[in-house]
């Protein structure tokens, strides 16, 4: 009866832990990643550990300007929520998405453990 008590218990702990949901938080960050609302992170952001070039051009005096694409990887949960929350006119470039908590949960989650 002893291990009976201690199978079922040990059992229930490690069920505890498993996802058993429909999809994993992981799997739903790199769905998110790839198409939040129409435009994917994956689009500009394709490695989430390097910095990007975006884009180079020249302004009206002729001089070189160089839009970079920071590793997105590296940003505190704060930094990350923040430019993802801020309003259109906070970015020129970064499109606005209206992503609830729990997505941006996940995203994040998936951004910190990409394989």
């Amino acid at each position: 009866m002893k291990y009976y008590l201690l199978f079922i218990l040990s059992t229930f702990l490690y069920s505890s832990k498993i996802d058993n949901s429909f999809i994993t938080k992981y799997e739903y960050g790199a769905m998110l990643y790839k198409n939040p609302r129409g435009v994917g992170c994956i689009k500009c952001h394709k490695n989430t550990r390097k910095k990007e070039v975006f884009v180079k051009y020249f302004d009206r005096k002729n001089i070189e300007k160089i839009i970079i694409i920071p590793p997105i990887s590296k940003l505190t949960y704060k930094q990350f929520s923040k430019v993802l929350r801020a309003k259109k006119n906070s970015s020129l470039i970064m499109p606005t998405y209206f992503l609830t908590t729990d997505e941006l949960r996940s995203l994040y989650f998936y951004i910190k453990n990409m394989k």
